[in-house]
């Protein structure tokens, strides 16, 4: 019988990658702080809060204490600092402001928790976005109007109109910058038994 595959997050963007991928899905969201520890390494970090994602969900769901559950997440560090979601229209244009000419590295936690075994496999997928130096207040401002990401580290959506603020990519898959880096999920998950195309 199928082990149930849980989604630890009620973001769009993350459902919408799993989707895409041709596995059977529930979501739920869980609710964690996700305040840094003093000192913690934003790798750390994004690591230690997928996995307890991960595992609340195992506490919290019913049904879930046999499910192999999916934690993520994302933060931004620029300059040594670390990002979060803007929320408000005026800091999501301050944060993107901040990243002209600059090399933004996202760090992208994914936990892989079988609740069954007790077992996380956890890992940190980084992802560096390159942002024009040539970017205008005016540009980020409008960018910010019509895709308002305010719930988005980093202050953008790379699905998205997001593109035109970049002067380049890099890492080994774009769609941990979307929030869930889809080739090493279904790694973890073929180490459990779990492939798409089998």
């Amino acid at each position: 019988m199928a082990r149930t595959l849980i989604l630890g997050s009620s973001s769009p963007y993350r459902r919408e990658l799993m989707k895409r991928l041709h596995l059977d899905f529930q979501t739920f969201k869980p609710e964690i702080d996700e305040q840094a520890l003093s000192g913690e390494a934003p790798q750390v970090l994004v690591q230690r809060l997928a996995e307890e994602k991960a595992k609340k969900v195992s506490r919290v769901m019913h049904g879930a204490e046999d499910a192999l559950i999916i934690g993520s997440d994302q933060v931004a560090v620029c300059n040594g600092e670390i990002l979060g979601k803007p929320h408000t229209h005026k800091r999501a244009v301050e944060q993107l402001l901040s990243f002209v000419g600059q090399k933004v590295t996202f760090f992208t936690g994914l936990s892989l928790y079988d609740a069954r075994e007790d077992i996380a496999q956890t890992v940190c997928e980084p992802f560096y976005v390159t942002f024009r130096n040539d970017l205008t207040e005016a540009e980020i401002s409008r960018y910010v109007e019509l895709e308002q990401p305010l719930n988005c580290a980093g202050s953008f959506k790379s699905e998205g109109l997001g593109t035109a603020l970049f002067a380049e990519l890099s890492g080994s898959d774009p769609n941990s910058l979307i929030g869930l880096p889809t080739i090493k999920l279904l790694k973890l998950l073929r180490n459990v038994g779990v492939n798409p195309l089998t």
